[in-house]
């Protein structure tokens, strides 16, 4: 879950990547997604498209991922975390990803607060692993980093470009972070990425998010 009443954007978005095979991967989110829904599945050469009905709710395509995270080591994010932008008060407090209202266990509960102007961060421990739980892991403190009303806000994720580059072990301690990457009107960007326990880059994004009228 993400807004209420559809799937958390950057998890349908891991699924949908699956469908492609690239190692970094463009993912356009047209429709929010719906919760168990069955949809079906087109494909045009490189670009897979996602349907409800006749409704198009996402693309797919190969993409390429042009960022690199400043460095946030994991005592930065824990002490961030402290502070988390989303703590007081969240336009979606049940998020799988970044709700403060779930339960550990219940989500993965990454509560981003600010490192230094621009960047936030956020601890996570990994569990459950697979490409899809990494894609939401690495979502929704892209919003937080774009600095939307300084908090999680109604911003939605419009596109997101990932690429995976080696997935964290169960249980390991990693460090989530985002940062700005600028806005252009209501198109806000952003850069996200997942570190290992050892610093290293585990996984990358470049995002758009589309803040409300």
């Amino acid at each position: 879950m993400g807004p209420d009443g559809s799937a958390n954007g950057g998890y349908a978005c891991g699924r949908v990547a699956a469908y492609v095979d690239a190692d970094a991967v463009e993912v356009t989110l047209r429709l929010p997604p719906p919760l168990e829904t069955p949809l079906a599945v087109e494909r045009d050469g490189d670009v897979v498209s996602i349907l409800d009905g006749d409704a198009l709710v996402a693309e797919a395509r190969p993409g390429s991922v042009d960022v690199e995270p400043p460095e946030v080591s994991s005592a930065e994010a824990g002490a961030a975390s402290e502070h988390s932008l989303g703590a007081e008060e969240h336009e979606f407090p049940r998020c799988f990803v970044c709700g403060p209202l779930r339960e550990p266990g219940d989500g993965l509960r990454i509560l981003p607060g600010p490192v230094r102007d621009g960047v936030v961060a956020a601890p996570w421990t990994a569990s459950e692993v697979a490409p899809e739980i990494v894609w939401a892991a690495i979502d929704c403190i892209g919003a937080f980093a774009t600095g939307a009303v300084g908090l999680r806000g109604s911003a939605v994720l419009g596109r997101m470009t990932a690429r995976i580059d080696c997935l964290p072990e169960d249980g390991e301690a990693c460090v989530v972070v985002g940062w700005s990457l600028g806005a252009d009107g209501r198109k806000l960007h952003a850069g996200t990425a997942l570190l290992g326990a050892d610093g290293a880059l585990r996984a990358v994004s470049r995002q758009v998010w589309i803040a409300p009228r």
